[in-house]
């Protein structure tokens, strides 16, 4: 049911996500966001090149395969969606766009600008910062480290019924009633739900398929779960959306996700976890000063929850 479902995460642990310090360092480029994905078909026929193959010259200095994958790597994340051809293709064209303009900007004396220093000084210690977070967290976890965790969660999450409902949606309380009268005299729900409902469920005959706590207003929630199996609703139940008339299916303890749907997740937590841990310990190798006791305040505030 689109209307009364509320949006949920797969899994409780998923709350934890926020924050994970990104990987890449990534420019923006029109040709990658207008480039359209080939079919997956024709991806899969590409053919592996060889690294050292030379794609292009460029002001003198031959520009590799190898050049290239490394550099796609730093542009528009939407580079990544392409085949490896068009990838590459599309890669090539930005760089020798961006090399024109840098050549440009050079003869200009850009790069000799005390702001560009700071700038080009920033985003080399942020480079090394992404490489040694990779480095040192994202590559040495392990598919036994996920799973270790996804069971450590699953393990700890306590165990939660879980109801299979159908409902038909109304404007009216009259509506409702004589909807009632019908399935007392022996109508069935699903196809009065099909004829009647107002609900998007209605095609399928009014099922919402199995639900848990939280996932529908309170008031619909409490009323499924005080039917009996196999039973409708006597008394039209009005909401916010209307009034219904619902059927209970079914009532089951609620499986947990699967390890597969939720696996990037769960790597993701650990991947956030680790680079605190991280941060932590290497900011007692950085000698900090602040000349702001304001500032200095603000930044333990927020530093003090890592």
């Amino acid at each position: 049911m689109n209307l009364l479902r509320k949006t949920i995460s797969l899994m409780t642990v998923a709350t934890f996500l926020a924050g994970v310090s990104s990987v890449a360092v990534m420019q923006n480029s029109a040709m990658a966001q207008d480039a359209t994905p080939a079919p997956a078909a024709d991806a899969a026929k590409v053919v592996p090149q060889d690294p050292k193959k030379v794609l292009a010259t460029i002001a003198g200095k031959p520009i590799t395969v190898a050049d290239v994958d490394q550099i796609s790597a730093d542009l528009d994340p939407q580079f990544a969606r392409l085949p490896d051809d068009q990838r590459r293709l599309a890669a090539l064209a930005a760089i020798i766009d961006i090399k024109s303009l840098a050549a440009k900007a050079a003869a200009a004396k850009l790069d000799q600008t005390p702001e560009f220093k700071a700038r080009v000084a920033f985003l080399k210690d942020r480079a090394l910062h992404n490489d040694y977070f990779k480095q040192q967290i994202v590559d040495k976890i392990s598919d036994a480290d996920i799973r270790a965790r996804y069971d450590k969660e699953m393990a700890a999450m306590p165990p939660q019924n879980e109801v299979h409902a159908r409902h038909i949606l109304v404007k009216t309380k009259e509506e409702a009633e004589a909807i009632i009268k019908q399935l007392d005299g022996g109508a069935s729900f699903e196809d009065v739900a099909k004829e009647k409902s107002t609900d998007g469920s209605a095609a399928q005959g009014g099922d919402l398929g199995y639900f848990g706590a939280g996932q529908m207003v309170p008031e619909f929630e409490k009323a499924a779960n005080e039917l009996e199996i196999g039973k409708y609703s006597k008394v039209p139940l009005q909401t916010q959306f209307g009034f219904h008339v619902i059927k209970l299916e079914d009532k089951r303890v609620q499986q947990p996700p699967a390890f597969e749907q939720v696996k990037e997740q769960v790597k993701s937590i650990i991947v956030r976890e680790r680079y605190i841990d991280l941060v932590k310990k290497d900011r007692g190798d950085l000698k900090v000063t602040f000349t702001d006791p304001e500032t200095e305040k603000a930044i333990k505030a927020a530093t003090e929850g890592q």
